[in-house]
């Protein structure tokens, strides 16, 4: 092959990369924000991993924030699991590369001591990613936010609803101060925010510079009982959360989680997914 031929090949692979990162940019606008918009894989949780993987890409995303427990798939043994073998985590990497999907999020997961936070951390290293997701025992948060510090990994403090022991944002920044790392932050569950009285925008506002992802919903009421709608369809205030991420200057994950029409529910991801991007776009 000549120098001249090679050049010509060279030019050309430079611009079809150059035009397929121009494509996913105009897809994916919150990226200009530093926003990585993803689905929590325990939204399809009657499926397994690599099949909720597929309904990522369907959805119009590239990323996903996986949780411990669900089978792989894939024609892989086993379960999500941080205590996996380096094979194993291999094997999912490379398959996850070919369907050109990251894992940027894991949880929402706990240890029950010191060697499997480390574990934990170091599975997360292995995975590439970027955020921890967990509701630790709190007199856990000193050795946890040394292990952030170590790995240079962020953690984020995730909400159930109220009983739940992080339900107020008043006991997660609490938590967040105990473990004393830059690393260690908040993960937002907007919807469970609302399944306990508390205002999203409000909640969001308490955890202004501690904020390091998010579990994204809208909800069809203000109750326990509510169930996931389309977003910006119920009651979730997301244009308000929108307006005040950008406020705050957010950078991070955003985990679609929609905990409703189990069996069918991609399309509603995908819905909510267009209708995220159409507010974000629009105001």
């Amino acid at each position: 092959m000549s120098k001249q031929l090679r050049r010509v090949i060279l030019l050309g692979l430079v611009a079809l990369g150059f035009g397929t990162t121009l494509v996913s940019a105009q897809q994916q606008p919150e990226r200009k924000l530093g926003w990585q918009l993803s689905a929590q894989t325990y939204t399809f949780n009657r499926f397994t991993f690599f099949e909720a993987v597929d309904k990522t890409l369907g959805a119009g995303l590239n990323s996903v924030e996986a949780y411990p427990g669900q089978k792989l798939g894939g024609g892989m043994e086993g379960v999500m699991d941080y205590k996996m073998d380096a094979t194993k985590r291999k094997a999912i990497l490379k398959a996850l590369r070919k369907k050109g999907v990251k894992i940027c999020a894991f949880g929402v997961v706990n240890g029950n001591n010191e060697e499997e936070w480390t574990q934990i951390f170091e599975f997360a290293k292995a995975m590439g990613v970027k955020v921890i997701n967990t509701e630790p025992n709190a007199k856990s948060m000193p050795m946890i936010g040394r292990l952030a510090d170590q790995y240079k990994i962020k953690v984020g403090i995730h909400n159930h609803p109220e009983p739940s022991h992080y339900w107020n944002p008043e006991v997660v920044l609490d938590a967040i101060a105990a473990a004393n790392s830059k690393y260690v932050g908040a993960c937002a569950d907007i919807g469970h925010w609302v399944r306990s009285g508390l205002d999203p925008v409000e909640s969001l506002k308490k955890y202004d510079g501690y904020l390091v992802s998010l579990h994204f919903k809208d909800l069809s009421e203000k109750s326990p009982e509510a169930h996931d709608v389309h977003w910006g369809t119920g009651v979730c205030n997301v244009e308000g959360v929108i307006a005040e991420l950008k406020r705050q200057g957010f950078k991070g994950n955003i985990s679609a989680e929609y905990e409703h029409n189990w069996e069918n529910n991609a399309g509603d991801v995908k819905q909510s997914v267009a209708n995220f991007r159409d507010i974000l776009t629009s105001r």
